[in-house]
């Protein structure tokens, strides 16, 4: 089987603590995870057997934020300015809403609660301090996040990359930034890489006459999107980049429509994988 390595999203950070505050543990825990999620994925929902799918995740939430709390409705209201920044950034690519900071914030946790109910807020909490500790021009935890996921790639030199949500962000500058490190596929999940005025216009490289382009060290990229998930604004990314090989747009849950158990487990990526589940 050839080797596929892992960047997972938002949210991940509990992973560090409950392992004692070890990146490595919180990796192998995370990859046993997403090993159960592909399981049912792949075989339509057999029993999982401790089967290895993944050899690696790349882990870095500890290094976006020293004292992450846990997402709330109350967590939104109280973000620092360069988080609430961000919401209101996203915020104006939902159904429109307010002018300004206070009312965009009030406005959106709203509209968050009543539409989406609290795991929607939950996500506002996790999504906005994480994108603004990494997006940040000159961040120190971008360049380190960077690293820790180079790294990973660089250790098991894996023919596939699986990213989802933010890590699809922190993959894609990561590929741009070491041209050595070869990938056959990379699939994005649940991708906000062309989330206008909060990532897009951020990345590194920057977009040329309002267009990103495909890591040149990648052969593949396919991009999967539920089409109502809100943080992969917009879910087709071909409105924003060349080089994308394939798109496929899925319908996950009305509810939970941007969890990495729903978008391994849907089915959409086993024609992608399977050449490399010798």
């Amino acid at each position: 089987m050839d080797k596929i390595v892992g960047v997972h999203g938002i949210g991940k950070y509990h992973y560090y603590r409950d392992a004692g505050n070890s990146a490595e543990g919180a990796a192998s825990a995370v990859r046993e995870k997403w090993d159960r999620y592909l399981h049912k994925g792949l075989t339509g929902g057999v029993p999982y057997t401790k089967e290895r799918y993944v050899t690696d995740i790349a882990y870095y939430a500890h290094l976006l934020c020293e004292h992450p709390q846990e997402p709330s409705a109350r967590a939104v209201r109280a973000m620092d300015v360069p988080s609430q920044e961000v919401f209101v950034a996203w915020a104006k690519q939902l159904p429109r809403m307010g002018e300004g900071l206070t009312g965009a914030l009030h406005a959106v946790t709203g509209w968050l609660l009543n539409r989406l109910q609290a795991n929607a807020a939950d996500l506002a909490g996790l999504f906005c301090p994480e994108v603004a500790a990494y997006m940040t021009a000159g961040s120190r935890a971008r360049e380190k996040a960077r690293a820790a996921v180079a790294q990973t790639i660089r250790r098991n030199q894996p023919k596939v990359v699986i990213a989802h949500s933010l890590g699809s962000v922190v993959a894609y500058e990561t590929l741009w930034s070491n041209p050595d490190l070869r990938i056959d596929l990379l699939l994005t999940l649940g991708s906000p890489l062309g989330m206008q005025n909060v990532i897009f216009e951020r990345l590194l490289p920057a977009p040329i006459n309002g267009r990103g382009k495909k890591p040149p060290s990648v052969r593949r990229w396919v991009n999967i999107a539920d089409k109502d998930d809100i943080v992969a604004i917009p879910a087709e990314l071909r409105r924003s980049f060349t080089g994308i090989d394939q798109e496929t747009l899925v319908n996950l849950d009305w509810l939970d429509f941007h969890s990495v158990r729903n978008y391994l487990g849907c089915g959409a990526l086993n024609e992608h994988l399977k050449p490399y589940l010798h």
